[in-house]
Parts: C-alpha cells; structure tokens; sequence
C-alpha cells in the first residue's frame, strides 16, 4: 500500500483546520435563532370530563398534534377520537386558571402513525407577526387576540410585534432585514401582513420570510396563521417515513466561513431537520450530515421552494445543492 505524498498530508491538514475554524465559528455563534419553541400540543382547555367534551379537546390536539385542521374530522383518526377518554393522562387547571384535559403525547402520536398520518414535530419556529401599517391601539389588541386565537388552535408559537418593515424612504426592507429583526426578539421566521384593514375580516397580503424561501398570499387575519401552518406542517399521506434519518448532503457555491456557518443555520431551520452537523470540507462545497424526518427525500421535499438551496443533482443520485446567498 502506498503512502500519501505530501500534497494530500498538506490537503488533510489544510481540511481538518478549516473544520476546526467551521466548529469555533458555530460554536461562538448564537443558536437561539433556529431552535424552535416547544409547543404543548396535548394539554388542550376542555368544558368537562364527559365524554363527548374529552372528544372535542382531541379534536383539537389532532389539529395541533399534525399541524392540519382536516384531523379533527378525518376518518383515519376516527378511532382515536372515539377512544379519547383512553388517552387521558390528567386534568389539570391552565394559566389563565381554565380546565384542561391533559392528553399521553407519546401514546397519541404513536396512534396516528399508525393510522397513515404525520406528526409535526413539537419543537416550531416562532413566528413574530407584524402587521403594516401599525395599527390603533383596540385595533391592535383585537388583531392580536384574533391571531393568538388562531395560532392556539393550529399549534404555532406566535408574536406580534410593531417591527418596521419599511426603510426612511418608505422601502420594504429585504428578507435578510427582516429576519434580522426577527431574530433580535428570538424569532426563526417573520410574518408580514400589509393592509389597512382594522377588522379582523378585512383583507391582507401575507408574505411569511423564512432562511429558505419567502411566500405571499392574500386573506385576513387568520388565514396568515392557517397558511403558514400549511407551509410548515408535514404533508399528510405521504409515503415519507416518519423516522429521522441521517444523510449526506453536499453543498456547492461556498466562499468562505460565514457562507458555511449560514448553511448550517439555514438547513438546522428545514422543517423536520433535527441536526445538521459539517462533515467535510473543500474549497469551494462543505458536506453535511443531516438528520432528518424522512431521510434524504424528506430533505428534498422540504427544500423543493427555496431559493437560497437549488437541488443540481438528478433524481436518485446523491443530494448536491447549491447555495445561493440572496435567494
């Protein structure tokens, strides 16, 4: 067996103190920014301890527990909503000093994989919600009722917040801007809702700005949270497995450490990713380790909008991105 020669001793060297640099970099580096917020799915407010009211608070931790308001009524789920009292773990009182009915989490989700369905996972990104232009101060409170309505029932963490959107001259600030706003009071995501509509019916264009890809629609108050969770939560029915898998990713179009260091941000913000740690190294590509609901098609399924990571390889071959710092 031949030795290495001295270029590629130099190279291995070269590698392992890039990496070296990559892990200071990320380990210096606020993680607060993409870690998500627990949400608690299965301790739902409940109007008794009948039967049918337990039957009501499953509907509404299905809704939560996948992320879909189709749950609540879908007839996959129909024996776990007919055995909902079986579920119970406890009745407790809420902060707001409200019954509630408190559901075994494990023993639920684990009851609608079994029946064909996906969970979201508990851990959501925390949306700060602005709405432009800022509204009165009972306007403001009756929209943020509205929205904390809505998100309550969906499962997503929520804020609302009167964060500029525009700049002195009446600009709209760029996606990184207003993630970097978001980011200052801990948020993973932004929600922007442009209107003047003060009731809670009037009509809004919402455009949600993530680290991988940004999209708009119109409606009011409450479709800003729906759609968002619709975008987020897992596609029901999908031939995907449910089981986190770890798989090599390769990115390409790197410059540098900062370009490294937001790649693995970006991709720990990927819905369903549990970890994205670096593996390799070269000039121009860093390979990832990615642990992932779903493995590498999960991956792909949930990059398949962004702008700021484009798929290269074909279908089938090795997952090989390419990283586009503007989106």
């Amino acid at each position: 067996m031949s030795r290495p020669g001295p270029k590629s001793t130099s190279e291995n060297r070269r590698v392992r103190a890039l990496l070296s640099s990559l892990y200071a970099l990320c380990c210096v580096l606020p993680l607060s920014s993409w870690a998500g917020r627990p949400v608690r799915v299965y301790e739902v407010d409940v109007d008794g301890q009948s039967g049918a009211a337990v039957q009501d608070a499953m509907r509404q931790a299905l809704v939560r527990a996948t992320g879909r308001r189709e749950s609540a009524d879908d007839p996959a789920l129909a024996g776990v909503l007919a055995e909902a009292t079986r579920y119970v773990k406890s009745y407790a009182v809420g902060p707001r000093g409200q019954s509630q009915v408190v559901f075994d989490g494990a023993a639920v989700e684990q009851a609608i994989t079994a029946a064909g369905r996906s969970t979201w996972d508990r851990e959501r990104p925390f949306t700060i919600v602005v709405l432009s232009p800022p509204r009165n101060r009972a306007a403001e409170d009756a929209a943020r009722a509205e929205l904390e309505r809505a998100a309550a029932e969906r499962g997503l963490p929520i804020s609302l917040l009167p964060l500029a959107v525009v700049d002195g001259d009446g600009n709209l600030l760029t996606a990184a801007a207003l993630l970097q706003s978001a980011q200052r009071y801990g948020g993973d995501e932004i929600l922007v809702g442009r209107g003047d509509g003060a009731a809670p019916d009037s009509e809004l264009q919402w455009t949600l700005y993530t680290r991988s890809a940004s999209e708009s629609w119109n409606g009011p108050l409450a479709a800003g949270i729906d759609h968002t969770v619709d975008l987020l939560a897992p596609q029901q029915g999908t031939s995907l497995a449910q089981a986190e898998v770890e798989t090599r990713v390769r990115i390409e179009g790197v410059k540098g450490l900062v370009d490294y260091a937001a790649i693995e941000r970006l991709l720990q913000s990927v819905a369903g990713v549990r970890r994205a740690n670096i593996a390799a190294a070269e000039a121009n590509s860093v390979a990832f380790d990615v642990t992932v609901r779903g493995g590498a098609a999960g991956l792909d399924q949930a990059l398949s909008g962004s702008t700021r990571l484009v798929r290269t390889s074909a279908p089938g071959a090795p997952a090989v991105y390419r990283y586009q710092p503007q989106g």
